[in-house]
């Protein structure tokens, strides 16, 4: 357990692979999510020599709320972490909604990040030139929505889903299997994922569900960055058939971001993210940028 800089929240740490020699990789989950995955496999992470660090964004499983939080608070939290564990610098990934917060670090936390990749991640809502929900599945489109007409409304949303999943986390599996392409059904049908999914989301709502509400207002309000202002290397990765965060959300990151490169996968989507991440861990632990 680490404290937040101003000592007034707790902060849940986990860590796995080649600890404390590895390539230190930050890993800032999904929405909703927590630090306990669906995360590489422990021997994957050895053998490459990659030290993983997860933590439990505010209001998820055994971390503190932050009332208000934006999108770009994270930035502070991983810097108090890296502290507490000895790290001067380290590369960034997230994936869904860990990618808004990848890029955060990225912008705000200068040089010591070394390298930053999003998979399937968002842009910032208003994002000039993107139309924002086209594509976007409905009922996450009517999340947003909701998060857009303030807390009250949407924490009168969320509480009853997130008490569902609470009492079975398959329930929001089951919940979003209707908006799930037929790339992500095969993938979600995978029995260790599943489990893996389940889980996760059993453990960012085990305390609370305002994790997963505070996320949802923080990607519909600013951000407390600008994504141009990321000078680090950046990967960003989407499934072309992606409708929980559409594959323009990524063009468009791409144009704003001068030191990004972009992949959209055909015939793949949203969860096909979790086989993608081993095979950008070699990347991310590499070297920083001559300079840097």
């Amino acid at each position: 357990m680490v404290h937040s800089a101003d000592g007034s929240r707790r902060l849940a740490v986990a860590q796995r692979g080649l600890i404390p020699r590895g390539s230190p990789v930050f890993y800032l989950h999904g929405t909703p999510g927590s630090r306990v995955g669906p995360l590489p496999k422990h021997g994957l992470l050895y053998r490459l020599g990659i030290r993983l660090i997860t933590y439990d964004r505010p209001g998820y499983g055994d971390s503190d709320r932050q009332v208000g939080r934006q999108v770009g608070d994270v930035a502070s939290d991983v810097a108090t972490i890296a502290d507490r564990l000895g790290l001067d610098r380290f590369a960034v990934v997230g994936r869904s909604g860990g990618g808004p917060h990848a890029l955060a670090c990225a912008a705000l936390l200068g040089d010591r990040v070394t390298r930053a990749a999003v998979l399937v991640g968002l842009a910032p809502h208003g994002a000039e030139g993107l139309d924002w929900f086209d594509g976007m599945a409905e009922s996450k489109a009517e999340e947003y929505l909701t998060a857009m007409e303030g807390l009250a409304q949407l924490t009168a949303r969320l509480v009853v889903a997130a008490e569902k999943i609470k009492n079975d986390p398959v329930e929001l599996v089951n919940a979003i299997y209707d908006d799930l392409t037929e790339a992500d059904r095969e993938v979600v049908a995978d029995t260790a994922i599943r489990l893996m999914l389940v889980q996760n989301y059993a453990e960012a709502l085990r305390r609370s569900p305002y994790g997963w509400i505070d996320d949802a207002i923080a990607f519909c309000s600013p951000w407390g960055f600008d994504p141009a202002d990321i000078t680090v290397p950046t990967r960003l990765w989407h499934g072309a058939e992606d409708v929980f965060s559409p594959a323009s959300h990524s063009r468009w990151l791409a144009e704003r971001i001068p030191t990004a490169s972009v992949a959209i996968q055909r015939g793949v989507a949203h969860f096909h993210a979790l086989q993608v991440l081993p095979d950008l861990l070699p990347w991310l632990a590499g070297p920083a940028p001559a300079g840097g």
